[in-house]
């Protein structure tokens, strides 16, 4: 399984979305929340309090 980019949660398999960006890389998000708060909102996870991120 995959873990969410943004979130951190696992992925269950053919669910979620997979984001390659220009320089190859590959963000996987689990929802389109998480999509947009990482690239629309450019948001930190580590300081949205609902992610995995944040609880470390």
């Amino acid at each position: 399984m995959v873990k969410c980019s943004f979130c951190g949660k696992e992925i269950e398999p053919g669910t979620g979305m997979m984001y390659v960006k220009k320089d190859g890389s590959i963000l996987y998000f689990c929802s389109s929340k998480c999509r947009k708060n990482m690239l629309e909102l450019k948001r930190d996870p580590k300081k949205v309090r609902w992610t995995a991120y944040y609880r470390r």
